[in-house]
């Protein structure tokens, strides 16, 4: 199964080890999905990570270090070039709907814009997601009802 991260849920990974946005991190590292990042993801989270409210809490050595890890160890892809066929509410999330579509992956997001999608796209807040992989079975089919999108 592939996720594509929105960078809100990353960031809330970083500053906090506890919760379900760190826990959905630690499932990638532990190989329960595989992460797709695009340059424009790796690029949204640089940014984010650059306002002073984020580098009061994150040096540039760990923002810097995080970005190479997603960049080096997530699936990089390119960015879809052709528009998706679901639009969020917020045409800044697109390229996120794009990139998932492109790669048949489910988002995982806490940004209201991408959740209201979940009825077209498999969109998973950071819990849902993780309450979806515990009921994934080893072929990578989740079973009926599990969590929005399915």
């Amino acid at each position: 199964m592939r996720a594509v991260l929105d960078v809100n849920v990353l960031i809330a990974a970083v500053l906090s080890a506890n919760g379900a946005p760190a826990a959905a991190v630690r499932a990638w590292l532990d190989g329960a999905y595989e992460l797709v990042v695009s340059p424009l993801v790796l690029e949204e989270l640089e940014r984010a990570l650059r306002y002073p409210k984020l580098r009061r809490r994150v040096s540039t050595s760990e923002a810097r270090e995080l970005v190479d890890l997603l960049g080096s160890a997530g699936d990089l892809r390119d960015d879809p070039q052709d528009p998706p066929r679901v639009v969020s509410a917020d045409p800044g999330d697109d390229y996120l709907v794009a990139l998932a579509a492109a790669t048949r992956s489910v988002i995982v997001s806490g940004d209201r814009h991408l959740l209201d999608l979940c009825e077209d796209l498999p969109v998973y807040s950071p819990r849902e997601f993780l309450e979806f992989l515990r009921t994934v079975d080893g072929d990578g089919e989740g079973r009926p009802g599990a969590g929005a999108g399915s």
